[in-house]
């Protein structure tokens, strides 16, 4: 049996989709002069695919990750050659320790600007709930360690929308032992609220 779907939200969903699109038209003019062609950065470097043919980086296959020949690159360019790295697009949720006028003036590459970082996990299937935590564990964890290096300890917190049995009693025995500073299911709105105004209150 084909689902029918109704006319009046048939109609509102494509002018949904019509307002995105001039939205992202409009964000795209805007940036315009700011966009260069980089035809060396093709998906193959840029995406997970270079990693297939290294050893150790391709253990672990993890689609939304970079190629490390990408990172690579982008440090040779920056002629970054010792010291500690911190991606700060490796993160979901990030909250600094700056006025907004302040944070776009560098000053957010300095580790004690960094008051609490979270990793937010939407994905709604239960299947992919433990994965989804062991991923975001493993990135708070490497958080947490580059910033110890450095004599820094950010709060760190965890959101999902699917959180499963196993990883809930993980989750809650990080909590206890103050390895993870909180945590909330995404689709429960007074555990969504709380976590909110932790993080007002920081």
């Amino acid at each position: 049996m084909m689902a029918c779907i109704p006319p009046d939200e048939l109609a509102a969903t494509r002018g949904q989709i019509a307002e995105i699109v001039r939205l992202d038209r409009a964000l795209k003019q805007r940036f315009q002069q700011r966009f260069s062609l980089q035809p060396s950065l093709s998906r193959a470097l840029v995406s997970f695919q270079a990693n297939k043919g290294r050893p150790i980086y391709r253990w672990y296959k993890y689609k939304e990750a970079f190629s490390a020949a990408l990172v690579e690159i982008m440090l040779d360019r920056v002629r970054v050659t010792k010291g500690h790295l911190l991606d700060p697009f490796n993160i979901d949720l990030v909250l600094l320790k700056l006025a907004p006028e302040r944070a776009t003036s560098g000053q957010h590459t300095e580790p004690q600007s960094y008051l609490a970082l979270g990793e937010l996990k939407g994905g709604i299937d239960p299947a992919d709930a433990d994965e989804h935590w062991k991923t975001a564990r493993t990135a708070l964890s490497r958080i947490r360690e580059a910033f110890q290096a450095v004599g820094q300890a950010p709060l760190t917190f965890f959101i999902a929308a699917a959180i499963e049995k196993r990883m809930a009693d993980e989750i809650w025995n990080d909590l206890e032992s103050e390895t993870l500073s909180n945590a909330a299911n995404l689709t429960n709105d007074d555990q969504l609220a709380a976590v909110a105004n932790w993080l007002c209150s920081l």
